[in-house]
């Protein structure tokens, strides 16, 4: 079977540009991004094996928004600004938990039900006039795919639903079974001090695996290649390289790793990765399935988000290959770290003349595109007065 499931073909004469160097430092480009990028798209939250009974709850603290998903008594996964309608404060304080049969505040102790529903204010005599239909959790759009619990903060958004959005993806992905995973270490963070654009750039490319990720380049460099960004999807496919184990994780996972007889011939030794606008990726891997993503914490630091998913009958044999793979994973991350520390401060001097791309980076070009498409300012050069930034980009989109 071709493990493309899109040929494309890179221009001859494409813009080897990317974004210019001013927008990974710009305060202001900063907070449009989070409008127009981060809080109407998509985002990965978790998997709903993280919240497997009646109660469960996760929440995520991102671009200055709180979420709060829930699984209510019957069933059901529902996703809500984790905010009272008090006087806002978190309806929960930790990152994951059970809440029993109701949320209740800890300021003032209003009582909501799972489904987000008020059950009532403390000391209810002193709001004579509530009314508690109105004063309900705040919802957001929530849907599951795959067993991944997909959300947004602005209801609507320029993308469509997420079953549409991966349809592409679906008849590929469907062959792990992911929404019958369980979890493996839970969901981390990390925080690096880089923008967060310059985290995806390093990651959507392989140009550098070669020199940059010896692990990855033993076991798959020779067969890695990259599908651009078509329609807030992309893809990267690599399978083991015949004679992989030069590198002691490689040399023991490649032996290890049981023949995965669920999945098809092309699926059975490769690693791959989804990139979903603007800032996620699934990857899988015989063994295991994972989400990870950055959201900025500001122009210059980065906040790191992720979970590895196991099968619920796994082996010793997949056990030691997913921590094996694990290894790997995290001595790449590791690498691309330091990457695009190097990339980003040097946009911070005037010797810095901006990105020339080759044919194999044509992935960054899209992706920058898609973001241009969200936030035209971005296809300025020069940079605009941080002042003048909102009304100009507004000016832009309105020209369509």
């Amino acid at each position: 079977m071709n493990p493309h499931l899109r040929d494309v073909a890179i221009p001859n004469d494409w813009d080897r540009r990317g974004l210019p160097g001013w927008s990974y430092h710009s305060a202001a480009l900063l907070e449009l991004e989070k409008e127009y990028v981060f809080r109407n798209h998509w985002q990965i939250a978790g998997h709903v094996c993280d919240i497997p009974n009646a109660g469960d709850y996760l929440t995520m603290d991102v671009i200055g928004e709180r979420a709060l998903i829930v699984r209510g008594k019957d069933g059901v996964v529902r996703g809500f600004n984790n905010m009272c309608r008090h006087r806002g404060s978190r309806v929960v304080a930790d990152s994951q938990g059970n809440c029993r049969n109701a949320l209740v505040c800890p300021f003032h102790g209003w009582v909501y039900n799972l489904d987000g529903t008020l059950r009532g204010a403390a000391r209810p005599r002193s709001f004579p006039d509530l009314d508690k239909t109105e004063f309900g959790l705040m919802p957001l759009d929530l849907e599951v795919w795959m067993g991944f619990i997909f959300i947004r903060f602005r209801n609507g958004g320029p993308q469509p639903s997420v079953a549409e959005l991966l349809k592409p993806i679906e008849p590929e992905f469907a062959h792990y079974k992911a929404a019958d995973m369980v979890p493996s270490w839970g969901i981390w963070t990390q925080k690096t001090s880089v923008n967060w654009k310059s985290v995806r750039d390093v990651d959507n490319e392989g140009y550098h695996v070669a020199m940059a990720h010896p692990a990855l380049q033993d076991l798959y460099g020779a067969t890695y290649f990259d599908e651009p960004f078509i329609n807030g999807v992309s893809r990267s496919f690599a399978t083991y390289n015949p004679h992989a184990g030069r590198r002691w994780s490689v040399r023991n996972y490649v032996k290890i790793a049981p023949e995965p007889t669920h999945l098809p011939d092309h699926l059975r030794k490769a690693w791959v990765y989804y990139g979903i606008f603007p800032n996620a990726v699934l990857s899988v891997m015989p063994e295991s399935v994972q989400f990870y993503q950055e959201f900025p914490l500001s122009t210059g630091e980065t906040l790191l988000r992720g979970a590895i998913y196991r099968y619920r009958d796994e082996s010793r044999e997949q056990a030691a290959a997913r921590y094996l793979s694990f290894r790997i994973d995290r001595d790449t991350m590791s690498e691309d770290v330091q990457l695009s520390v190097w990339s980003n401060e040097s946009m911070l001097s005037e010797a810095f003349e901006g990105f020339y791309l080759s044919d194999l980076e044509y992935g960054v070009r899209t992706h920058h595109d898609h973001l241009r498409k969200q936030i035209p300012v971005l296809g300025l050069e020069t940079a605009p007065e941080e002042k003048d930034m909102w009304n100009l980009n507004d000016a832009l989109r309105s020209r369509g």
